[in-house]
C-alpha cells in the first residue's frame, strides 16, 4: 500500500523549544520525504555521476526547503578537515537559540554524503564503507568513523543512489563487508565491530525509498549516528 505524504508544513515553523536532535532528525526525515520527487523531477536530466547526482540533490532540496521546512537551507561541497569537503549539508536558515546555544547560519546541523550503489568500478567496490583513491580516504561509512566527515555531529547521513540490483541485496552485501572487517581478515586503520552493520528502518517499495541506520566507534572515542537514505534510481 502506498504511503500517504506526509505534511512537513508544520516541522519548518518550530521556532522554540525544540532540541538539536529533533530538528536534525526531522532535517533527515525532510531529505528522505523528498528523495522520491527529485529523481522523478521532470525538469531533472538523467545523470549517472556522483557529483552531479549530488548537486542535483542539493538545488532541489534547497527549493524544497524553502517551501515546506523553511528552517533549514542545503549547501554543496562543505569544507570539513583540512580541504576535505562533504557532498552535503544542512545549516539554519536563522540563527537560533537551541539548547542553550545559539547556533547560526554559519553551523552545520547535519551533513550528508552521497554514494553510488554499486560504486562506478571493480577497484572502488566497498567504497561505501571503506576506500583509498590516490592516497586518500574515499570510504564514506570510514570517512565517519575517521572524524573526517562530520567532526562535530553525533547524527549524520548518507544518500544512496541504487542504480542496480535491489536496496535489500546492497544491504546483505555492505553488512558482509563490515562483518569481515570486524573479523580483522581485510586491513584498516578504523577498529570495527559486527554490531555497526546496518539495521532497517523504513521503506517503501513503491516509491523506491528504504532508509536503514548504523552505529559506529569513532576514533577520537566517542560514537556517529548514521542514517543511511537510499533511493532506487528507476
Amino acid at each position: 500500500m502506498r504511503r500517504k505524504q506526509r505534511n512537513t508544513s508544520s516541522i519548518g515553523q518550530i521556532t522554540y523549544g525544540i532540541t538539536l536532535k529533533t530538528l536534525v532528525l526531522k532535517t533527515i526525515a525532510f531529505v528522505r520525504e523528498q528523495l522520491p520527487a527529485w529523481r522523478d523531477d521532470p525538469n531533472r536530466q538523467n545523470e549517472q555521476s556522483e557529483n552531479k547526482l549530488n548537486l542535483q540533490l542539493c538545488k532541489f532540496l534547497d527549493s524544497r526547503a524553502r517551501k515546506v521546512f523553511p528552517m533549514v537551507c542545503f549547501y554543496h561541497e562543505e569544507y570539513q578537515t583540512g580541504r576535505r569537503s562533504v557532498d552535503l549539508s544542512a545549516s539554519l536558515a536563522e540563527s537560533k537559540f537551541i539548547e542553550a546555544t545559539t547556533y547560526s547560519i554559519y553551523d552545520s546541523i547535519l551533513v550528508l554524503e552521497g554514494k553510488r550503489i554499486p560504486a562506478p568500478s571493480q577497484d572502488r567496490e566497498k567504497e561505501y564503507v571503506i576506500g583509498t583513491i590516490s592516497g586518500k580516504i574515499s570510504g564514506g561509512i570510514q570517512r565517519f568513523k575517521m572524524g573526517l566527515h562530520g567532526a562535530e555531529q553525533d547524527l549524520a547521513a548518507m544518500v544512496g543512489y541504487v542504480q542496480a540490483r535491489t536496496p535489500r541485496y546492497w544491504q546483505k552485501k555492505i553488512n558482509k563487508w563490515i562483518v569481515q572487517l570486524s573479523s580483522g581478515s581485510v586491513e584498516d586503520d578504523c577498529v570495527w565491530t559486527d554490531a555497526e552493520t546496518l539495521k532497517s528502518l523504513t521503506a517503501d517499495i513503491q516509491r523506491g525509498i528504504v532508509s536503514y541506520c548504523s552505529r559506529h566507534n569513532r576514533m577520537s572515542g566517542n560514537t556517529i549516528e548514521i542514517h543511511h537514505l537510499w533511493i532506487v534510481m528507476r
